[in-house]
Formats: C-alpha cells, structure tokens, sequence
C-alpha cells in the first residue's frame, strides 16, 4: 500500500463543495500529524465557518470555538495542558476579520501553538460576502462593484501583518492549486507543527484556497483564480523564520 487515508482522518463523506481547497488541506494536516507520531497528545481548535465541522473529519481531540475565538481556546488549552500538540484551524473570517484580536495577541505573547489559516477571499458558509482577504477588484454580495480603495481598502495581508511581531517564529504562505504546491504547503504544515513540538512558540501557516462556489465559478476556472489572481495579491513564501530552519 503506497497510497491510503491517514489515521487522523475519519473515513467520511465530504461536505464540502466540488473544487473546495478544505479537503486538500484536511489531509496535509492529518498526513502531519500521522508521520509525527503525535495523534493521541494533539488537540484541534474548530473556527465558525466552511469547517465548523472540523470534528466530524479529524480523528483526535477537536474544540468547536465561538467565532473568531481559536487562538484564544488554543492558548488556554496549550498553557493548561503544555505537553498537547494545539492547532487551530481557521478560515479568513474567523481568524482576519472577528478574530483579528485573538489572532495578533496571541502571535505577540509568542503562544506556543501552531495556526493553520484558510485564505480564500471570501465568506463562503454564509453566501458570498466581502472578507478582509477579497481582492481588489474581487464581487462579493456586499461588494457587489467589487472591492475598491475609497470604501473598502485593500485586503488584509496576515503574513505581512504579523512579521514584525517579537513573539511570532514562523510564518510561511503556500497553496494548494497545484501538485507542486501541494507538496510545499505540507512542508510547511509540518516544519509549524515541529516547531511547536520542540517549544519554539507561534506559528502560522497561511494557504490560499479555492472557493469555486463563492465565487461562482468551476472548479478549473477557481484553480486558475488562485493561480493567476490570488498569488499575484498574496506572494507565497517564508515571511519569518526565526531559525532559519
């Protein structure tokens, strides 16, 4: 057997729509804790939005937090129990939008925990509208013209945005619109999570997603999207590495 499910996930039917990035990085996450050996110690926090069901797909110990909360769950459950492995796991919402407080606090007080945030420019569990990640230009059903600088600003940047904090140690931003940066981003979930395990503080790893639903288009076209649009708006790579590792 070269190819199978990873034990942390539960072998169930999706519910994510056709195209939808969640599934991919649902197996990232679980293939790292797998190879890790960390299942039985780790604890997930689950966001409000497209994985609020993060529980039914994770086979280990997951939190349903209040919207935006994660971080906040997160660094109690990792001072209270020090020796858990603590991910969240969060959308552009949840985590850049009504969690932005939790989000740069926690990174500042440098909370050893690891965040894996979904940025797909858009709310999608509840239809459509503007996050702080839609790009310029980007219709939403709230911004139905498009994003634009005199009324909406540009999008929120959390990598670059988080770079200049003491307490952060690594930041990095991947995707997952191709075989290639597939095989990165896991790299990059996996170095997080290492780093966590050996006590080096706050994490986050920032994957671009697609969204075809909420942004009405099919999943070859959502691909491209991410290819062509999303990259250019967010470049991927490292913004912080503190060990250089």
């Amino acid at each position: 057997m070269e190819f199978a499910r990873p034990d942390t996930l539960y072998d169930v039917r999706t519910h994510y729509c056709a195209g939808c990035g969640h599934g991919i990085i649902h197996r990232l996450v679980a293939e790292v804790i797998d190879e890790l050996g960390v299942r039985e110690r780790t604890i997930g926090t689950a966001p409000v939005g497209c994985a609020v069901l993060l529980y039914d797909y994770f086979n280990c110990d997951i939190i349903e937090c209040a919207h935006g909360r994660p971080p906040a769950v997160a660094t109690g459950i990792k001072r209270t129990l020090p020796d858990r492995i603590v991910f969240t796991y969060q959308g552009d919402g949840d985590l850049a939008a009504i969690g932005t407080n939790e989000t740069v606090h926690a990174a500042n007080r440098g909370e050893n925990i690891t965040v894996i945030f979904i940025n797909n420019a858009i709310y999608g569990m509840t239809g459509g509208q503007m996050a702080p990640t839609t790009l310029m230009g980007q219709k939403a059903t709230t911004a139905p013209s498009g994003r634009g600088n005199n009324l909406e600003g540009p999008p929120l940047k959390v990598c670059e945005l988080l770079s200049s904090l003491d307490g952060v140690t690594y930041l990095e931003r991947v995707a997952v619109s191709s075989p290639r940066d597939v095989t990165k981003a896991k790299k990059a979930i996996k170095k997080a999570f290492e780093y966590q395990i050996e006590g080096k503080g706050f994490s986050l790893v920032e994957v671009l997603s697609m969204c075809p639903t909420a942004w009405r288009q099919t999943p070859v076209q959502a691909v491209s999207f991410v290819n062509n649009r999303m990259k250019e708006a967010f470049p991927l790579g490292v913004f912080k590495d503190r060990d250089g590792k």
